[in-house]
């Protein structure tokens, strides 16, 4: 069974982000974070193998997650897709550019979500 990382500092979009999956009929296993901080401590206990990350959160912003994790060559090829208010060109920009395999700009739709994952869990062979 495959490993989720849902990183969000509202429980309840974390929750969202989770409740999405039973569009792609994938059984997973989930972990929660709510900011980097925690996140980053999960992702050393554990195997990982697909991460869903917020921008704004308290203590480790996502994007500043996101340089940490991707400055480590254990987690360089790890698919996280920024799931964000942040709906700016350049927001956008700077997180591809930082190592993000994706951007879903919130509120999330259904069908864009589903599309996006179905690329990484075709790609990682789910």
């Amino acid at each position: 069974m495959k490993t989720i990382l849902v990183v969000d500092d509202s429980r309840i979009m974390r929750n969202i982000v989770k409740n999405h999956f039973s569009e792609l009929h994938i059984y997973c296993s989930y972990l929660e974070a709510s900011d980097g901080d925690e996140a980053f401590e999960i992702l050393k206990k554990y195997n990982v193998d697909l991460i869903l990350l917020d921008w704004n959160m308290p203590r480790l912003s996502g994007i500043d997650f996101l340089k940490k994790v991707r400055a480590i060559d254990k987690y360089a090829k790890l698919p996280i897709i920024m799931v964000t208010s942040e709906a700016a060109r350049y927001n956008v920009i700077e997180a591809l550019k930082t190592g993000a395999t994706d951007y879903i700009i919130k509120p999330i739709n259904g069908k864009l979500f589903v599309e996006k994952i179905s690329k990484i869990f075709n790609w990682r062979k789910f």
